[in-house]
């Protein structure tokens, strides 16, 4: 029965104008800021599973490093253990430093990771190389691989170029300062593949093979950066890592691809809350117009609230029924908008009608990505705003004494 009077109420022509455009202003208002919501978070999805998508292609599932220092050493008995642990496809031995490359009159300072045959199972680096190929050489001679920033560094050309460039790793036996000579290992290497894949990796890293670096940084057979393994993803990852840990003991620490890289993943995190944060004070915003709305329609009503009154209706009666019509107007106003957004979103993932201009990404539209916790969140985002905005008026239509004498 409220919920009767709240719908005849809204649909129903008022004797004052007003009272009809306030109340199609506050529907208006509710339907674009949350449209708006809803299309920023698609947006912001897009991007964020762009990004996990690249950073997926980098980093394997789990890294197995050092609790302390720089070096892990793992036997050849461990290694077979961690292999045979159920839920382990792939592990890839590395070593990794940082380094100066030269090329000329060109240096820059880089990390070169040292990778053996196993790498292109872990992740996908070499699904990304944009020129050249995916070769790391021998030991004797050594080929990089290096990121699209530092071949535009150093002025390579990894197609073309005959000659080689020169590599320096800290000597680890040195008994001078780094910056001199003999705090140096420096080495002949061949550019042979240029990988793009995010700013962050294309202008630091360069890949080669493993047994060079270790042999250039004076590691022992069993000594190694980290070890990094891709898991079975239908296996309950989580299980896995606890069983490693386990097997390897407390010198060794083990990393989710999350946790390899946490920082970025809770910036991601912060940036979606504080976009939401912002929205919802602008839909606050939109929400005076249904108290003004609803303040006028308890003005006009007074002589039907007197009559309900009258019938024996009470005060939260007549409280509810005004809440109700809060409600409806943000339910209306808040569908529309939901409609709205979904529609453009499904444009754009079909015929990517808004393009990225720049012309320097991966892709050369707006990535959109629908998820139902957003519609979940929005939803009742709106409907706490609605309810706390018809609170007062409601209120005060069910407090206030009504009079049939006009």
């Amino acid at each position: 029965m409220k919920l009767l009077f709240a719908w005849r109420y809204f649909k129903s022509e008022k004797s004052v104008n007003a009272i009809n455009i306030i109340s199609w202003i506050s529907v208006l208002a509710i339907a674009v800021v949350v449209a708006a919501l809803v299309i920023i978070f698609s947006v912001f999805n897009g991007f964020e599973d762009l990004v996990k998508g690249l950073y997926t292609d980098f980093y394997a599932d789990v890294s197995i490093n050092p609790t302390t220092g720089k070096i892990i050493q793992l036997t050849k008995t461990q290694l077979n253990q961690i292999r045979g642990t159920k839920g382990i496809i792939a592990l890839s031995l590395t070593a990794e430093e940082k380094a100066v490359l030269v090329n000329g009159d060109n240096q820059s300072i880089v990390t070169v990771k040292g990778v053996d045959q196993n790498q292109t199972l872990v992740s996908n680096v070499a699904g990304h190389i944009v020129r050249g190929k995916y070769s790391l050489g021998t030991t004797e001679k050594p080929n990089i691989v290096i990121g699209a920033g530092i071949e535009n560094a150093l002025g390579v050309d990894v197609e073309r170029t005959i000659y080689p460039i020169t590599l320096y790793l800290p000597n680890r036996n040195a008994t001078e300062h780094l910056g001199s000579i003999d705090g140096m290992n420096s080495f002949t290497v061949y550019p042979t593949g240029t990988f793009m894949i995010q700013e962050d990796f294309d202008n630091k890293y360069i890949f080669t093979n493993l047994e060079f670096v270790k042999y250039m940084l004076d590691m022992k057979p069993d000594e190694y950066s980290y070890c990094e393994i891709r898991l079975d993803s239908t296996m309950n990852q989580n299980k896995i890592i606890k069983i490693l840990q386990e097997l390897l003991g407390d010198k060794y620490l083990l990393k989710t691809r999350y946790q390899q890289n946490q920082s970025l993943y809770t910036a991601m995190q912060i940036e979606k809350w504080v976009i939401y944060g912002v929205t919802c004070l602008i839909l606050m915003v939109a929400a005076f117009n249904i108290i003004g709305a609803l303040t006028m329609l308890v003005l006009e009503k007074q002589k039907d609230i007197a009559v309900l009154k009258a019938m024996g209706a009470t005060d939260a009666t007549i409280q509810h029924i005004f809440l109700l019509e809060g409600l409806l107007l943000s339910i209306v106003g808040g569908g529309g908008g939901i409609v709205i957004a979904t529609a453009i979103c499904l444009l754009q993932i079909k015929y990517h009608l808004i393009a990225l201009s720049g012309g320097t990404f991966l892709i050369d539209y707006y990535p959109v990505k629908l998820q139902l916790s957003d519609y979940i969140l929005v939803c009742f985002t709106v409907l706490v705003i609605a309810v706390l905005a018809a609170w007062v008026p409601a209120r005060k239509a069910a407090k206030e004494l009504m009079s049939l004498k006009s």
